[in-house]
């Protein structure tokens, strides 16, 4: 039965560990995660998997299938990293590189442990003779919001009757909550330059526009629901004080829980920025750069994900895992010496989360359910050097190899209950309202591949 997956991941377990060591000694930026893919695609194909790189025209997406038939389930998988997020495995911030790439979100765990759990459903599936398909998705640039989108635009997903993927977390609980969704644009402002002492008259500053934009957007943040949450940077402000700036530019993210008001708060951030070109006198343009829909969890796929986390054993750690986990947990301003090392809490919850995840959109376009599992210290936050260091480590080695069972052992039970399989997309039309996903990005969005 099911027990046939957790030892064909177990067997594999050398196999997939030596791989995600290879992607985080390797970190790759999104689009560019050329080694991550060659290294995955190997596995895939060693293990039975027929293998496409360069899937829907992207140069470091995988599409990877075994099995014929329905029902088909896919696996969501991402390999790419973060910027200045470098880090040696130590319980001290001490980058390899000095501002260089790193796994700060633990990729090179999440695209290995969905790997981990296609090869146990293929075990399982051929074991009891199953009908169905697997499918394994490498989605490129998950941190740039816009890999699975451009997927999705490409016609990915659609052959599935439900997909699920992870995160590495420091918590080794699930959530029912949902992830925000997102609009993010670039704001151009042109105006004129002059000698800002001799001839401000003649000058229109750009960077003024941007200013008052942003300016504009703090008196709006009162004006908004309490889930839409708005953050910028400026990208461009003028080569000097004494000329006034004829360009200026600032990068927009705007996130909420549902679509809706996703779209329309960042629709008032755009007229904010109108106005402020009307004031200054000066010309806007607005570059969207892609958005993403809020995640919507599966109720009936959560629920078998959570009896698969019930009866798989919890995560045995060493003295010395611990006590690595302690030394970074003491690196936080919010540790107290009754923290513990590391989660142990395996309770369903639904609190909301507030960063985003572009694998929302996969989930509106069919059922679909997000795990978490424990890869780090109970107090390393995301997008962090902490999150580097565990993602490199035995810690969340092990944490990965769970997740491969929790999702493998998930995804059974659909793919053998067809009962079961069809009140999770009967409750996917329910919460759909039968609306069809729309994708969030444009038809001229630059094609972010470049030589």
């Amino acid at each position: 039965m099911i027990n046939t997956a957790y030892q064909a991941i177990d067997a594999h377990s050398e196999e997939l560990v030596d791989l995600a060591k290879k992607i985080w000694e390797n970190p790759e930026m999104g689009w560019k995660e050329n080694k991550a893919v060659a290294w995955t695609a190997e596995v895939l194909k060693a293990n039975g998997f027929e293998t496409e790189v360069g899937a829907y025209g992207m140069p470091t997406c995988i599409r990877a299938v075994w099995g014929s038939g329905k029902p088909v389930v896919g696996l969501a998988a991402e390999y790419d990293c973060l910027p200045g997020l470098s880090q040696n495995l130590c319980s001290y911030q001490n980058p390899i590189v000095p501002g260089g790439d790193g796994h700060g979100c633990g990729h090179n765990l999440l695209g290995v442990g969905c790997l981990g759990a296609c090869i146990g459903l293929k075990a399982v599936m051929e074991e009891e003779h199953l009908p169905g398909t697997v499918i394994f998705y490498g989605c490129p640039a998950e941190e740039q919001l816009t890999g699975k989108g451009i997927m999705a635009k490409r016609g990915a997903f659609t052959e599935c009757d439900f997909t699920i993927t992870w995160h590495p977390s420091s918590l080794a609980s699930d959530t029912l909550g949902i992830h925000t969704g997102v609009e993010g644009a670039f704001f151009d402002f042109t105006g004129r330059t002059a000698h800002a002492a001799g001839a401000p008259e003649n000058g229109r500053s750009a960077l003024d526009a941007a200013q008052l934009m942003n300016i504009g957007v703090e008196f709006l943040r009162e004006h908004v629901t309490s889930d839409v949450r708005m953050h910028y940077i400026y990208t461009d402000g003028g080569l000097a004080p004494n000329i006034v700036p004829d360009h200026a530019q600032v990068k927009y993210f705007v996130r909420a829980l549902t679509r809706e008001a996703t779209v329309d708060a960042f629709n008032r951030v755009v007229r904010c920025a109108e106005g402020a070109a009307h004031m200054t006198d000066t010309t806007l343009k607005v570059t969207r750069i892609g958005g993403l829909y809020p995640t919507l969890q599966n109720h009936v796929l959560a629920q078998a994900c959570q009896d698969a986390r019930k009866e798989i054993p919890a995560i045995t750690y060493t003295e010395e895992e611990l006590k690595f986990a302690d030394e970074i947990n003491q690196k936080s301003p919010q540790y107290t010496p009754d923290t513990p090392p590391v989660a142990t809490d395996q309770t369903l919850r639904t609190n909301n989360i507030y960063g985003s995840t572009d694998y929302g959109d996969v989930s509106y376009i069919c059922p679909g359910f997000q795990v978490n599992e424990c890869t780090a210290t109970t107090l390393t936050a995301g997008h962090s050097w902490m999150m580097t260091a565990t993602a490199g480590s035995s810690i969340g080695m092990k944490g990965m190899i769970r997740a491969a069972k929790i999702m493998a052992g998930g995804a059974w039970r659909l793919i053998a209950d067809p009962e079961k399989l069809e009140a999770a997309k009967q409750e996917f039309q329910t919460s759909t309202q039968g609306k069809p996903y729309v994708c969030p990005i444009d038809d001229d969005f630059e094609w972010p591949y470049k030589d």
